[in-house]
């Protein structure tokens, strides 16, 4: 592991079918205190997510107390740090948990160029 304090996202993906077990999910994450943000829940593609999800915000020292519950749901999801290189964020540093979903990686930023960082803590889904 890194630093403790570096940030991280977790994408929770869902169809129909397990919107309950997302729900369920999400309300969990959003009582906890390891979780410094949980986002609203789309309903269909947004950025490089080409289904529904919603994303939590947490520092890596709860990394593996993320991926606990994530796995614990049945649910898919893809981890990843936030760095300066969107698509390495998305691609060779995430990590699935589920089925890997093909992503939109032309939504991106360009390295360098990344965006989630300050954003870290908000949500502009």
């Amino acid at each position: 592991m890194g630093d403790a304090n570096a940030p991280w996202h977790a994408h929770i993906y869902f169809t129909d079918r397990d919107r309950s077990a997302a729900v369920a999910l999400r309300d969990v994450f959003a009582a906890d205190p390891a979780i410094l943000f949980t986002g609203r829940m789309t309903d269909g593609p947004a950025g490089p997510h080409p289904i529904p999800q919603y994303e939590v915000h947490f520092r890596e020292g709860e990394l593996e107390h993320v991926r606990a519950m994530i796995v614990a749901s049945g649910l898919t999801a893809l981890v990843h740090p936030l760095t300066l290189d969107d698509l390495a964020d998305h691609t060779t540093l995430g990590q699935w948990i589920g089925d890997p979903i093909a992503l939109d990686l032309t939504t991106l930023d360009p390295p360098g160029l990344n965006q989630g960082v300050p954003r870290f803590g908000k949500s502009d889904f």
